[in-house]
C-alpha cells in the first residue's frame, strides 16, 4: 500500500506561482511512473505533468514551460512548480504513482487562479 499526501494548493492571482508537494509513504518516487493530474468540475481528470522512474517527463501542451515537475528521492517527495498561472489551470490537484500493477493517489489540493 502506498499512501500520498499532497500539499501547496491555494488561490493566486494570474501570472502568480504556486509549488505542490506531494509525500509518499514510502521511497517510491525514485522507481514508480509518478504524475500530476488536474480535474474540474464536469471533466474527466487530465494528466499535466509526468515522470518515469528513469526521470523522462512529459507535460500536457498547455503547461510546458510554465510547469516543472520534480522528485527529491532522499525526502520521498514530488513536487510541481507552477509558474504564469493562468485561470483555466483552476482545479484540483492529485499526485498518482502507479506501482505493482495499481494507481495510488492522493487526497488532491485545491488550485484557484483569479483573472
Amino acid at each position: 500500500q502506498v499512501r500520498l499526501v499532497e500539499s501547496g494548493g491555494g488561490s493566486v492571482q494570474a501570472g502568480g506561482s504556486l509549488r505542490l508537494s506531494c509525500a509518499a509513504s514510502g521511497s517510491i518516487f525514485s522507481i514508480a511512473t509518478s504524475g500530476w493530474y488536474r480535474q474540474v468540475p464536469g471533466k474527466e481528470r487530465e494528466l499535466v505533468a509526468g515522470v518515469t522512474g528513469g526521470r523522462i517527463t512529459n507535460y500536457t501542451d498547455s503547461v510546458k514551460g510554465r510547469f516543472t515537475i520534480s522528485r527529491d528521492h532522499a525526502r520521498n517527495t514530488m513536487s510541481l512548480q507552477m509558474n504564469d498561472l493562468k485561470p483555466e489551470d483552476t482545479g484540483v490537484y492529485y499526485c498518482t504513482t502507479y506501482w505493482k500493477g495499481r494507481n495510488f493517489w492522493g487526497q488532491g489540493t485545491q488550485v484557484i487562479v483569479s483573472s
